[in-house]
């Protein structure tokens, strides 16, 4: 039997397309010891795997030309040779990659760790979401780094997006107020849906820094950038004093992936405000997934955090999901199902 890859076909020089990535047939595969094989049902695409395909230092390994693309699935056990798994298990795993069938070893440590999925709490695809990877960067970002207080200002860019949405929503849980960052008036409607209490679209903004200004009267005290470019200049020219910025993404450069970002020279403001600015990479923090699973979970169960998904039908659509996340046109968690 056959096991349709997306393979990567070059490394890009700014924008990816298509091109980037080859689709073949190889065998399908066969579990070693303490293995299982399963067929994929679902693939996540999020924008770190923009890194995986640039040829530059990052803090992961890359992909290299010729190799599966790398990524995160969900798929039905067919063939068991580890104790604890069985036939019709489910499970989620980071390193599925894009492809149709996948040999996983479940007793790997850390991210690399294969998860059962219960379907009793919540739908397989929300392990590539709010139940998973997205959520744990959406729950450490915030409460651990950015650490709203009540009454806090808190600002999200990309604020309809699969994190963004989530942090908008458990910084209301902490009893802050929250202004949603998006490109389209219908992203912004679903944001004060779920509980922003103001939004601004970029895109028709005539003066991003004076409308961030005009929402946050008071200032910025928690920034949760995942975007930035002129989003995160504007928002830091509104900090106040003592305010924590989460660095989590930079979709706004995907195109100038490889070059330097930049922009604003933030250490006047940085001083005046002694605000403090920290980059997130979420497998730092593997440790705490159960934890942070457990309160998503339960806040879901309460009502208390709604989440949208975006989702492309077919295996063959898989690299033009990836292409429409990066470019700002999925509405909400961007999946795809085989």
């Amino acid at each position: 039997m056959q096991n349709r890859q997306w393979i990567l076909a070059s490394h890009p020089r700014g924008a990816a397309d298509e091109a980037t990535w080859t689709l073949i047939e190889a065998q399908r595969p066969t579990p070693g010891p303490g293995q299982i094989l399963i067929r994929t049902q679902w693939l996540s695409v999020d924008p770190y795997m923009r890194g995986r395909i640039s040829p530059s230092a990052n803090y992961a390994k890359g992909v290299q030309i010729g190799e599966v693309m790398q990524g995160g699935g969900v798929g039905e056990v067919v063939a068991s040779n580890h104790p604890a798994w069985k036939i019709g298990d489910i499970a989620e795993s980071m390193d599925v990659g894009w492809q149709e069938w996948a040999v996983l070893t479940p007793d790997l440590p850390g991210a690399s760790r294969v998860n059962k999925v219960d379907p009793g709490i919540a739908p397989p695809q929300a392990s590539l979401s709010w139940l998973g990877m997205t959520g744990l960067t959406a729950y450490i970002g915030l409460l651990e780094i950015g650490r709203p207080r009540p009454g806090d200002t808190v600002v999200v860019s990309a604020a309809s997006g699969a994190v963004g949405q989530l942090v908008g929503q458990i910084a209301k849980l902490a009893g802050a107020r929250v202004v949603g960052i998006a490109g389209s008036d219908e992203k912004l409607a679903w944001c004060r849906t779920i509980g922003f209490d103001a939004t601004i679209n970029y895109k028709t903004a005539d003066d991003p820094t004076s409308a961030i200004a005009a929402a946050c009267p008071n200032g910025v005290n928690v920034f949760f950038d995942n975007t930035g470019g002129p989003i995160h200049d504007a928002v830091l020219k509104n900090l106040a004093v003592a305010a924590r910025v989460v660095i989590c993404g930079r979709i706004a450069l995907a195109d100038t992936f490889d070059q330097e970002d930049i922009g604003l020279r933030a250490s006047s403001r940085l001083i005046v405000t002694r605000a403090m600015i920290q980059g997130l990479v979420v497998f730092d923090w593997w440790h705490r997934r159960d934890e942070a699973l457990a309160r998503l979970a339960a806040w879901h169960k309460s009502g208390a955090i709604q989440t949208k998904e975006d989702v492309l039908e077919g295996f063959e659509r898989v690299p033009q999901a990836f292409l429409r996340m990066m470019a700002g046109q999925n509405f909400g968690k961007q999946l795809v199902r085989l």
